[in-house]
């Protein structure tokens, strides 16, 4: 398979590809890094990106930014940052991308352990997690062509914790290859509409 993996420079989309490489084509995107380069805020520049890319058998989404914050703090424009970012971008990553899916292909997005299971100064990352779940299930039932789309939600990843490791105390670190492993069960295998747990 031809496979696009944007966010693949970072921890989780090197793993991923690392996963995937062994057996398919990768074209890598990331925002100023990989083989081809794209903002997934705007549409624009997604709908030039797969021009280029041209017809290709799984998109895979491990991208997406949010502002961790004491709830007292936030602002709209904090929100905004995930709605914008995280959520809207895997979102036009789909718009964009689905023209150029052969019959039968794929999409895989990321949301993440926080959407069932939140902590402090990340209520913008459940909102946008839960909201990337429920676009996943619902875009499911309407996808044509033998489409299919699932999501990934992963625990904190064990190459994140020097960063992330304040906000999730009590939490067991999830490897990212093990996470990879999951990408791999929603590309290369056949259901749709799934929410795949990796904790």
């Amino acid at each position: 398979m031809k496979i696009v993996i944007v966010g693949a420079t970072g921890t989780i989309g090197l793993a991923v590809k690392a996963e995937l490489g062994q057996r398919h084509e990768i074209v890598s995107v990331g925002r100023s890094r990989g083989d081809l380069q794209a903002d997934i805020t705007d549409i624009a520049s997604l709908q030039a990106l797969f021009a280029r890319v041209g017809r290709f058998d799984a998109l895979v989404a491990t991208t997406g930014s949010v502002h961790f914050g004491a709830l007292e703090e936030m602002t709209p424009e904090l929100y905004q940052l995930g709605l914008a970012d995280k959520l809207m971008g895997q979102v036009n990553l789909v718009l964009a991308g689905r023209e150029y899916l052969d019959d039968g292909g794929s999409i895989t997005l990321t949301s993440g352990v926080l959407s069932d299971d939140p902590i402090r100064y990340g209520s913008s990352a459940s909102m946008v997690n839960g909201a990337i779940d429920a676009f996943v299930r619902a875009a499911a039932i309407e996808l044509p062509r033998g489409l299919r789309i699932n999501s990934v939600s992963p625990g904190v990843i064990a190459e994140s914790m020097p960063s992330y490791g304040p906000y999730f105390r009590g939490f067991v670190p999830v490897p990212a290859a093990r996470a990879a492993l999951a990408y791999s069960k929603s590309v290369e295998g056949a259901q749709t509409g799934q929410v795949y747990r990796v904790s």
